[in-house]
């Protein structure tokens, strides 16, 4: 079993319980789904891209991940119906909390100059999105070999009936969500800047 799993199960879920009192575990918000998705402009005058990108995300995942495709022409970008543009992954149960783990506690922590993911990227359902700009923050990907950086969006996607309770759950799960400053800090902070 996952360290995350057993954290959700032994102290998140009574911890929801408490705050939102909520009267039966079943109705306590999770994790329902994580989805990788990488998109890939350049694969339209480089197809190659698109095995490379596969490779990556497999590595990172643990999962094959599927080739998207492109849904209608668009002359100007010279992009024809059908054509490989992105690779996605959908993780559930396991996969998606070792994942999870990895993200919060490996990855993330290696970006320079880190300091936390936004809390508004919520889509008003309980839905967070997360982009990242490289690749390479994972230990998986061999620098060496990565021949161009590239992001990836990563959204997580629970049973949270509103964003607060979703933010809740996240924090307890160990995102490290952006601290805000309280407007007398921001002004004490102005304050001093200007003299």
């Amino acid at each position: 079993m996952s360290f995350l799993l057993e954290k959700y199960q032994k102290e998140i879920v009574p911890a929801l319980m408490e705050q939102y009192s909520y009267r039966n575990p079943m109705m306590v918000p999770r994790i329902e789904k994580v989805v990788i998705n990488m998109g890939l402009g350049e694969a339209v005058q480089k197809p190659s891209v698109i095995e490379l990108a596969v490779n990556e995300l497999t590595a990172i995942t643990g999962q094959k991940p599927v080739v998207t495709r492109a849904r209608r022409s668009i002359a100007g970008f010279k992009l024809r119906e059908g054509m490989p543009i992105g690779v996605k992954v959908t993780l559930r149960n396991q996969r998606m909390y070792e994942f999870l783990e990895r993200l919060l506690y490996v990855a993330l922590p290696a970006v320079r100059d880190f300091k936390g993911v936004s809390d508004t990227a919520f889509d008003g359902h309980g839905n967070y999105s997360l982009g990242i700009k490289e690749q390479t923050i994972f230990p998986e990907i061999d620098y060496d070999r990565v021949d161009t950086m590239r992001g990836m969006n990563i959204t997580i996607v629970t049973t949270a009936e509103n964003d607060e309770q979703s933010q809740t759950l996240l924090r307890l799960v160990g995102m490290p969500f952006r601290r805000r400053k309280k407007k007398e800090e921001a002004t004490a902070e102005e304050a001093t800047a200007e003299s």
